[in-house]
């Protein structure tokens, strides 16, 4: 796993990662009342950053929660914190919480309370090298996380349940399940591959409408790759081509297990290999030509 870099920022401030204080009485602490986001940067820029400020701004206004910075005040952070932690490629997580109240309450604070607002920044591991020879192993979990899985909230104990779950099942990630239809992994989103077309349930309350999975949707329009939104039944594991998930920090990640089913021929596809070379391509693409300050 990778180690955090060492420098982080926490409320305005620039600051040692280990030196990072908040307050026992936030409540991000004691509710889980926070959003948080995880941006990649490749060559010391941000990847789609624009689209993670998005779905920030839809889940603190899902949330009621104001934003702290302007646009132009994140992409500042963002920059700087990258700068400070040596460039190059890394993932950049921050999060913003109502705050520290004086006393424990469910109810909402005053609205005028100070969020509290923490980045810090890692080494964007690659992905084993066993997931492009052979695939990624996945493990059925039911679903058990509450109604509103599209805001990223920073409440997941669940998530990490179901990811546990999969570890003990020596398997990479939980693929979730609810009513007899496939949703998401634990922290990524689903696709598959039929008859050369891809397949991935609908954005709604559901899943979390992944940055990713607008990138690769985006993809396949300038492939000429079809492309289905619509729910998706377990049986459709035994006939599907390919299994994909989907994350900022992982890219596209082929499956070609799922608890003894094997995906496909049990080997990565040919479509998976098609999508993830042109997304590594648009990465360094942009990169070199988006400079954030």
């Amino acid at each position: 796993m990778a180690i955090p870099h060492e420098t982080a920022w926490l409320n305005g401030e620039f600051l040692p990662l280990q030196e990072a204080r908040i307050s026992p009485l936030d409540r991000g602490f004691l509710f889980g009342d926070g959003i948080y986001e995880v941006v990649p940067i490749y060559d010391g820029q941000p990847f789609e950053l624009e689209a993670h400020l998005d779905r920030l701004e839809y889940s603190l206004g899902e949330i009621r929660l104001r934003n702290p910075l302007s646009r132009a005040q994140w992409r500042s952070m963002i920059a700087e914190l990258v700068e400070r932690n040596g460039g190059g490629d890394q993932t950049v997580y921050f999060q913003i919480t109502r705050g520290a109240d004086s006393q424990r309450d469910h109810g909402f604070p005053d609205p005028d309370l100070a969020p509290t607002c923490f980045a810090m920044s890692s080494p964007l591991a690659p992905a084993p090298a066993r997931f492009a020879s052979d695939g990624a192993r996945a493990h059925l979990v039911e679903d058990i996380r509450w109604r509103r899985c599209d805001i990223k909230a920073t409440g997941l104990l669940a998530n990490a349940m179901a990811k546990q779950a999969a570890r003990d099942a020596g398997a990479d990630e939980a693929l979730l399940h609810r009513d007899g239809q496939l949703i998401e992994g634990s922290s990524m989103t689903l696709f598959l591959v039929e008859n050369g077309a891809l397949l991935t349930p609908p954005k709604g309350p559901s899943i979390l409408p992944g940055i990713t999975r607008d990138v690769v949707i985006n993809l396949a329009r300038d492939l000429g790759v079809a492309v289905e939104e619509a729910p998706l039944a377990m049986t459709r594991l035994q006939s599907c081509d390919e299994l994909w998930f989907t994350s900022s920090s992982r890219e596209i990640m082929p499956v070609t297990q799922v608890d003894g089913i094997t995906i496909g021929d049990g080997r990565p596809g040919p479509v998976w290999q098609r999508f993830q070379q042109t997304l590594s391509e648009r990465t360094r693409v942009q990169s070199s030509t988006v400079k954030v300050s």
